[in-house]
């Protein structure tokens, strides 16, 4: 920059050249002065074209911004970067983007004017104006800045004419302005857009768009779900199919950064359900634990692998603490953390304290329980502070004793910077684990001592709302405090712990040698001179106590709260004349016992140590999946995570359920008489309910009619426009099904970040995963077949949805039902006559029937369309049972539902069509209400298809 501008170069070499500070200052103002001078003029000339080039408009900015990064206050050429940035040439737009970016501040009034400048900069076909655009939003970042230009940024994004390292930039830039600004940015309108590029060819994209994702989906889980099929997949092809190229091969593991925010991004989700994807991970973490398994010579090689490898644990914890995988994992942890390396050893108590957070069982951690305490003595203190956090974590009633015995012998030796949190801990756990009251005591009154400073009001309220709670435990705490307080030097808490217990409960004690109330009130009384005014108030509420049971030392009391009447601070004197009024009252006077009466106890209330512990902690950019702590305080915390999650959003699918349902009212209101259900006649698309919002599906003429008719039917389209054709060919024996789904590519050109996903309203009663992992790209005039495995658990009333999307230009997505219904699920039965009508009667009448009558329409000769029925009832796999009904006309069908959870459930059906009135009588008959009602619903859909 300085070699094209000799002015600049000059000045530079002058600054330098300056031996003196004076000196220095005296060179600055006179450029200073200079350059306001030429500004001036140059403002007084603008109309006329003025004289300053943009040239001289550049070296002069210049000179203020190296002013500027000397330190110097700079109030000069604000609106010259701001005139800079608008020109045609690169480098005088690169010094008013300089300029900006370090003179102005988010708030500045100039940042208003730029804005339009920069959004010019982003539409430009000039990858050039686009980096030096962002960079500036990225560094200023206002909320102004945000709300006009976060839309451009994000469409230079998804723009698939942008060059990698402009996308790269562009996704860093949302980071940093969804950061500052989380709510500007629409993060779950842009969830399916932004996750598709995850499948870009470009590494460092999918790296860039990675971080983006993981901010993004730590607030907005539900919508970015999508992304954990995509990691896994990313994933899978990095470890196993080696699919990268040389470029990001660090030290021959393949892009570490990558490999470990995937791993962390998995770990934001609950363990996916799907078997396919659970079999594809176990086998990506198994492969990177094999991989590390033996050190390597290169120190760069290990850093790396060890990066992957501690970040794949913690997800193989995630996923199943009980795992072979977690087995394996334990096994490396304890090699790791006697490693040499510091850095080794940081990572492997983190993780240890991650599995000790979520195991079943501490034993495998409890082998190396010496080790870990010798840690609390490394020479470095983020280790120091990892093996803390582990041997919280691993603390049960077993070892609680040992742990604690040692955090103590350590307090006293332990950094400043750690106490506060030992103490807090060693609270937490000596409460927690306590195999007696009077171990709490002792343990507790132990920390009071040695942590003096460092121990916060809450360990000392705790201590006094235990001991009033524990009848058998107030003598004992009278005699340990008072013991402890004869030492010569006792910290404030001890003596507040002391002045409520021996107030309440020092007449308890007063009887036995050693513990006369005269020598409680003096060992007390000479620790009040060095405590401070709120201590001291204390003390007086417990030498009134004193003055109710203790009368031998009441003149003693009595002079004390008439000296303290004429000190200074207000909160003493009024204590001292209230107490002294008090105390000076007749020995028969029953007011001095109603005030003096012991304290009852208190109410049942949770420790406000882990409280105060989490709020010091603190949550961090990248939030933590679990916390210190145990199992036991890691499900209570993603218990109540859930409720926080799902309380308002439980209500969110109810607005779909009432549309839809309009033209089964029209039909229902001319039907007058007739009871009829109007449940039965609800769209399909809104009888998804879920907590998590159901995909909208697409609808049509055709898509309708499609669908029908793959309800009873096994193979037909399903979808298709003029991009994409989707067929199903579908199979089912008892429980289970398969379906083929056939996607076909209609276009020219690939079909690229190819995402297949399915939701189901209803897990618990059916599961639909695909057999392996979608391929992420569908080829040119080719078709593609994915095999989805589904089982029938329970009866089920709503459609799973295959949503389908795609990048073919732009973003595109397309969501159906898929043709899997409770009838699917049927096995036809052969019955006789008697048999029939013999079971027919012993499953009765409501509410194990089901029963519908609607109109239909006659054939083009007037007769009833028998065939069409007789297609409709064995298309849903019930066996037409013949010469069991004396009308021919009639149907009777009958079934077996078969589930896995529920077992078989039995199902009869009769259909009584009748010419003349042109209405048919639907009875079905189950075992199962829900079933009976189901399939009545199925059915008489497809049979009312005829009359509308």
């Amino acid at each position: 920059m300085a070699a094209n501008m000799r002015g600049l170069t000059q000045f530079i070499a002058d600054i330098r050249g300056a031996r003196v500070r004076e000196l220095e200052e005296k060179r600055i103002n006179k450029e200073m002065a200079n350059i306001r001078k030429k500004f001036k003029a140059w403002c007084s000339c603008h109309a006329a074209d003025g004289n300053l080039d943009g040239y001289q408009k550049k070296k002069y900015v210049a000179k203020i911004i190296f002013t500027y990064i000397l330190g110097y206050k700079v109030d000069v050429g604000h609106m010259e970067a701001v005139n800079l940035i608008s020109s045609s040439k690169y480098s005088e737009k690169q010094i008013g983007y300089l300029a900006v970016t370090l003179l102005m501040h988010e708030n500045s009034d100039f940042l208003r004017l730029v804005v339009n400048s920069i959004r010019k900069d982003l539409d430009e076909n000039n990858e050039v104006s686009n980096c030096l655009a962002l960079h500036a939003i990225a560094n200023v970042g206002s909320s102004e800045m945000a709300e006009a230009l976060s839309e451009d940024v994000h469409r230079l994004l998804i723009s698939p004419t942008s060059q990698t390292f402009v996308k790269k930039k562009a996704a860093l830039t949302l980071l940093r302005l969804y950061r500052k600004h989380p709510t500007v940015i629409p993060a779950a309108e842009w969830a399916l857009r932004l996750v598709s590029i995850m499948d870009d060819q470009d590494l460092g994209v999918v790296i860039c768009v990675t971080s983006l994702i993981m901010a993004l989906a730590q607030d907005h889980l539900d919508a970015y779900a999508v992304c954990y099929t995509k990691a896994v997949d990313r994933l899978h092809r990095l470890v196993i199919e080696g699919e990268y190229s040389a470029t990001y091969a660090y030290y021959k593991v393949p892009s570490p950064w990558l490999q470990v925010k995937l791993l962390r991004l998995l770990q934001y989700y609950a363990p996916s359900e799907d078997a396919t994807l659970r079999s594809v991970l176990h086998e990506v973490l198994q492969t990177i634990m094999n991989n590390s398994a033996e050190p390597s010579r290169n120190v760069q090689h290990n850093n790396a692998q060890h990066a992957v490898l501690f970040e794949a644990i913690s997800l193989a914890i995630h996923l199943d603490a009980s795992s072979p995988l977690v087995g394996t994992s334990a096994v490396l942890l304890a090699r790791f953390i006697s490693s040499k390396e510091t850095n080794v050893r940081y990572l492997g108590l983190d993780t240890m304290a991650h599995l000790a957070a979520r195991a079943d069982s501490l034993e495998p951690l409890k082998k190396h329980q010496g080790t870990i305490i010798l840690s609390l003595r490394d020479k470095d203190i983020s280790v120091r502070r990892r093996a803390l956090d582990l041997l919280y974590s691993m603390c049960d009633t077993d070892n609680s004793e040992l742990i604690v015995g040692e955090l103590l012998r350590y307090l006293k030796v332990a950094d400043y910077a750690l106490r506060e949190e030992m103490v807090l801990k060693i609270a937490i756990l000596t409460e927690k684990y306590a195999n007696s009251y009077k171990w709490y005591v002792d343990t507790i009154l132990q920390l009071i001592s040695a942590a003096g400073d460092h121990v916060g009001d809450e360990v000392w309220y705790r201590v006094v709302q235990i001991v009033t709670n524990t009848e058998d435990l107030q003598e004992y705490a009278a005699k340990v405090v008072f013991e402890h307080l004869k030492s010569p030097s006792t910290h404030e808490s001890l003596v507040k712990v002391g002045g409520y217990i021996l107030g309440e409960y020092g007449h308890l004690i007063a009887n036995d040698t050693g513990y006369s109330p005269l020598e409680q009130f003096q060992v007390l009384h000479s620790k009040s001179q060095f405590c401070v005014a709120s201590t001291r108030s204390l003390l007086l509420s417990t030498y009134i106590k004193w003055v109710n049971v203790f009368p031998e030392i009441k003149p003693q009391l009595i002079n004390i709260f008439e000296r303290y009447r004429h000190v200074l601070d207000a909160e003493l004197q009024q204590r001292a004349c209230e107490f002294y009024s008090l105390a000076s009252r007749p020995d028969d006077d029953e007011v001095l016992q109603n005030v003096c009466e012991e304290m009852p106890p208190f109410p049942p209330r949770v420790s406000a140590l882990i409280g105060r512990l989490n709020r010091k902690l603190g949550d961090t950019e990248d939030k933590r999946t679990w916390i210190h702590g145990g199992k036991e305080m890691n499900l209570e915390r993603h218990a109540n995570s859930r409720k926080a999650t799902l309380g308002p959003g439980s209500s969110t699918t109810g607005t779909t359920t009432v549309t839809g349902n309009t033209d089964a009212q029209d039909v229902m209101s001319s039907l007058a008489g007739l009871n009829l259900s109007s449940p039965g006649e609800q769209s399909d698309p809104s009888r998804v309910d879920s907590s998590v919002v159901a995909p909208r599906v697409a609808v049509g003429p055709s898509v309708e009619k499609w669908f029908n008719k793959l309800i009873y039917s096994a193979d037909g389209v399903l979808y298709e426009d003029v991009q994409i054709q989707i067929g199903v060919k579908s199979r089912y024996q008892g429980h289970l099904g398969q379906l083929a789904i056939y996607l076909g590519n209609k276009i020219s050109v690939p079909l690229t970040s190819f995402t297949s996903t399915i939701h189901v309203s209803d897990a618990e009663a059916l599961s639909a995963t695909f057999a392996k992992i979608p391929p992420n790209i569908l080829v040119p005039r080719t078709q593609s077949q994915q095999l989805l495995h589904v089982e029938c658990k329970k009866a089920f009333s709503s459609f799973p949805i295959l949503t389908v999307s795609f990048l073919a230009g732009a973003h595109q997505s397309v969501s159906i039902r898929l043709p899997i219904s409770v009838t699917k699920f049927i096995e036809g039965v052969k019955l006789g006559q008697a048999d029939f009508f013999e079971r027919w009667k012993v499953i009765g009448g409501p509410p194990r029937e089901a029963q519908a009558v609607f109109p239909i329409t006659l054939d083009g000769t007037g007769q009833l369309d028998l065939v069409r029925y007789r297609q409709v009832v064995s298309g849903n796999h019930l066996e037409i049972l013949g010469d069991v009904d004396p009308n021919p006309n009639n149907l009777v069908a009958a079934g077996v539902l078969h589930t896995s959870v529920d077992g078989k459930v039995g199902c009869l059906l009769r259909l009584e069509p009748n010419r003349e009135a042109k209405l048919c009588r639907l009875t079905v008959r189950s075992t199962s209400e829900d079933v009976a009602a189901e399939v009545l619903r199925l059915i008489e859909k497809l049979l009312r298809l005829d009359s509308s």
